[in-house]
This record gives C-alpha cells, sequence and structure tokens, in this order.
C-alpha cells in the first residue's frame, strides 16, 4: 500500500519546481553537503525552478551564531545563489526554523487529535536495552512499543506532561512506498524497517521529521535532494504528510561522500570541511569538483 496514494511524492508541483537547502548550523559544512546542495542547485536550474534556503536551527543548544555566519559565507564563495531565504525574504518565510514553532506545535496538537501520537517515557538507552542486542548502523533503533498504547488516547494538555517525548503511531505491516528520482522505486515496512518514531522531544522542540514535513510542504518545495542514508526517514516523513493531510514533494537521494576509510563524512570529520579545504587554499571550482558525483 503507499500511504500517498491520494497526494503522492510531487503532487506539491502544480506551481512548478521548487527546491530547498537546509542547512543545520549545528557545525561547519563539509563536502557532503556540498554535494547534496549543488545537485539541489543544479536541477532546480534544469528545471526553470527556484531555490530556498532555509536555516534549520531549531535546537538552540547546538546551534551557533558562528556557525551561521560561516554556512552563509561558505555558500555565498561556492557561488550559491536563492530567490528565497532569511536574508533575502519570500513568501513563505520565515526561513529560520527557530521562528516557525507555533507551526510545528500545532502539527503536532494535530497528531495528537486524530490519534497518531502518544506520550513515551524510554529513553534511547531504554528501548536499546528493551531490544537485547546491540544497534547497528546511525539510524534509529526499531522502537519495540514499551509506551505505546493498545488503542489511541487523546490528552487535552500534552504541555502539561513532564518528562516525556512524543511518538508518531506506525502503522504496523503497512508498505511505505515512493519512486525515488535518482535510486528508483523504494517500499519499507512500518514495524520491521522502522518503528514508531519521536516527533516532539522531551525537551519541548519538534523532532526533525516533523519539523521537515511542515516546513517543506508550507514552503511548496516539490522536490527534497539529500543523501540516501535518509531514506528511510522519508519513509517516516511520508507517513506524516499523510497523517497531517499534506502533499508531499518529490524525493532525490544521492550517494555519500566517505572519507578514506568508507565511513560518511559528518560534521566532526574536520579534514573534509570546507574550513580545512578552504584554509588548504583550494577553489571553489575544485571543491565543487570533489563533491560531485560522476552519475549526478
Amino acid at each position: 500500500m503507499n500511504p500517498t496514494a491520494d497526494k503522492a511524492p510531487g503532487a506539491a508541483n502544480a506551481g512548478g519546481y521548487r527546491g530547498r537547502l537546509a542547512p543545520s548550523p549545528t557545525g561547519y559544512l563539509h563536502l557532503g553537503h556540498v554535494r547534496t546542495f549543488d545537485l539541489a542547485r543544479r536541477r532546480a536550474e534544469e528545471k526553470g525552478g527556484v531555490l530556498i534556503l532555509r536555516n534549520d536551527d531549531l535546537d538552540s543548544s547546538r546551534c551557533k551564531p558562528a556557525f551561521v555566519e560561516a554556512m552563509y559565507d561558505d555558500l555565498h564563495w561556492l557561488g550559491f545563489a536563492w530567490s528565497e531565504g532569511p536574508d533575502v525574504g519570500g513568501n513563505y518565510g520565515p526561513y529560520d526554523q527557530s521562528r516557525r514553532f507555533r507551526l510545528y506545535r500545532e502539527a503536532w496538537y494535530q497528531l495528537l487529535r486524530d490519534g497518531w501520537a502518544y506520550p513515551c517515557r524510554c529513553s534511547r538507552k531504554d528501548v536499546l536495552q528493551n531490544l537485547g542486542a546491540p544497534h547497528e548502523g546511525e539510524d534509529e533503533p526499531v522502537y519495540p512499543g514499551t509506551c505505546r498504547p493498545e488503542s489511541p488516547e487523546f490528552v487535552d494538555r500534552p504541555d502539561a506532561v513532564q518528562g516525556v517525548c512524543w511518538r508518531f503511531r506506525v502503522p504496523e505491516g503497512e508498505s511505505v512506498e515512493f519512486v525515488d528520482n535518482h535510486l528508483g522505486r523504494r517500499a519499507f515496512v512500518a514495524g520491521r524497517d522502522f518503528g514508531d518514531f519521536v516527533i516532539w522531544r522531551r525537551d519541548g522542540l519538534p523532532s526533525y521529521h516533523l519539523a521537515a514535513v511542515v516546513d517543506d510542504a508550507a514552503m511548496r518545495i516539490t522536490e527534497v535532494v539529500r543523501g540516501a542514508d535518509l531514506l528511510l526517514s522519508t519513509a517516516r516523513q511520508l507517513l506524516l504528510f499523510r497523517a497531517l493531510g499534506l502533499a508531499a514533494p518529490g524525493f532525490y537521494h544521492c550517494s555519500l561522500v566517505r572519507d578514506e576509510q568508507g565511513n560518511r563524512l559528518a560534521k566532526r570529520n574536520g579534514g573534509m570541511g570546507l574550513r580545512a579545504l578552504r584554509e588548504k587554499r583550494y577553489e571553489a571550482a575544485a571543491i565543487l569538483s570533489l563533491a560531485r558525483e560522476e552519475s549526478g
């Protein structure tokens, strides 16, 4: 079953192509960011569309002004330009996630009212212990349903419930299918490949999944370009699009840039970061060439 059969991925593109760059200023940009951002820019240009910059700065404890400043500096140095964003405005702002909290809260409440969410007291450590086996990979472990009620329960004042996160109740056994614009058809089974996932954190912030879905829909994004490590995230987010009654964008998942040991790049990989490469006198064109994959 396709969870977005009524509003299939890409159904939001009636007004023309709208792509986006969505860096999170929790560190400096690296080659992996350059690959996805360059692809997003090129696909927008090929389709005669527009590119939007969104500053995913929700986590105030990790997002620093210095990283925001470096983000702008690096993107401009590489030659990136955008039609809408925090610095240029646009019709779908604000373009800083930290200023869009009301929209996330409304979506959270809607999911609660419709029986899609429930409170959970389990930490990641608790989940791993309950699974009884080590977790491999960087994706979140499949939640075993410890706190999941047998039937949906309405919570009148969720803000008054302390010390919990809120999880999305996935329809177990349902196949989540979509056609990726690069990798082709993909299918994941809810409850097997991924479990009930966090939509509202115990620190009072929306999860990445919820914020991305709300913003991509509100900003009329028609295609999301990102790394292949987020394929499972796409499956989760398609369920959120459906539950919220929103049209989903299309998706393009590119291969990851990896270091010499074959590990995917992260912000802790300083040697492959833009700051380090610029200090080594790399030209912008050379960095773009390093980041690009031959298959496009």
